[in-house]
């Protein structure tokens, strides 16, 4: 398959790897070091056993209408960044191409494809002017749900930490014929990428852990196991975790795992720094309104209070203005 990955980062970088190491036509968009990094030396991968190859059969560009319509364009930046790119976009779009939304959070898609009181609604907090609309139709969106752990290391450098799976679904529920493909690609490429009917169902289950986790910890500067061994914060979690859960179920999302289960899998993962921590200390822009300020708009939406959502989501959206302003 012709795949361009758009925000070839930590997860991008690593899919595109595997996938460029599988023999499929690769384009990488990325920009600054990392992409000087990779034209002169090719792209570092090293996996978790310490094993390291150099992925040198992938383009590596900057403009998006250099690499021309793809079969699948799979979008691994962060949600807050896809508003201004999303435009650009239109260059990697044939009649067929797929676009796999391989973002944290509430996506932008997340009332279109099914039956809904709420067919019409845009989330605001993931497209805040329909730009992102106006320019991916949403016949294209294929839903992701990304696990592995990976990181930057240095420039053109992919250090993978732990998973390999990549859930994915159409968002109507289809089991198509395109879906199977791309499933049968990723699986070629050593990633597991299982089909899912309910894709809106694995993206809760994640964000149901993140939406609590992830804020307290940007907050805090506290690691995973610290907030789950500390009984405050253990209990705000749980706190955030059923204002979400009343939310999604009001939505006709089914969980399959109790709250405490849900925490208990988060304890299990030990001492590991979040996401949105790491953002807060690199000065970086944080997932917080896809993954927290979304919620709290469907809780507004659906008539659910949210005292502790709305706190923790206000806390930190002055946290990352003083970071910035610093």
């Amino acid at each position: 398959m012709k795949i361009c990955i758009v925000g070839a980062g930590a997860i991008g970088g690593y899919m595109g790897a595997k996938l460029a190491l599988a023999g499929e036509d690769v384009t990488l968009i990325a920009r600054g070091p990392h992409l000087e990094a990779i034209r002169q030396n090719g792209l570092k991968l090293i996996m978790k056993d310490g094993s390291e190859q150099v992925i040198t059969n992938a383009l590596a560009i900057s403009d998006m209408a250099e690499a021309g319509p793809q079969d699948a364009v799979i979008v691994a930046l962060k949600a807050h960044s896809l508003p201004a790119l999303a435009p650009a976009m239109r260059a990697l779009y044939g009649p067929e191409t797929m676009v796999v939304a391989a973002q944290n959070g509430i996506p932008w898609w997340y009332f279109r494809g099914i039956e809904s009181p709420y067919p019409d609604y845009r989330v605001k907090a993931v497209d805040p002017e329909g730009v992102i609309e106006q320019n991916m139709e949403v016949s294209r969106v294929i839903g992701c749900v990304v696990y592995p752990a990976t990181e930057i290391s240095a420039p053109g450098v992919i250090r993978h930490i732990e998973g390999d799976r990549f859930s994915i679904g159409e968002i109507d529920g289809n089991k198509s014929d395109r879906i199977k493909q791309l499933s049968q690609t990723l699986t070629k490429a050593g990633l597991k990428a299982p089909v899912r009917t309910n894709i809106r169902s694995e993206i809760w289950i994640k964000l149901w852990g993140n939406l609590a986790f992830n804020p307290i910890s940007a907050l805090t500067r506290a690691l995973l196991s610290d907030i789950t061994d500390f009984p405050l914060t253990r209990e705000l979690a749980r706190q955030m975790m059923t204002e979400a859960q009343t939310i999604a179920t009001k939505l006709g999302v089914e969980f399959g795992i109790s709250l405490e289960q849900r925490i208990e899998g988060a304890a299990n993962v030990g001492a590991h720094k979040t996401s949105m921590l790491q953002d807060i200390e690199s000065g970086r822009p944080t997932e917080v309104d896809a993954i927290v300020g979304a919620v709290a708009e469907l809780g507004r939406l659906t008539g659910t209070p949210t005292p502790y959502i709305d706190a923790l989501y206000a806390c930190v959206k002055l946290l990352e203005k003083t970071v910035h302003k610093g």
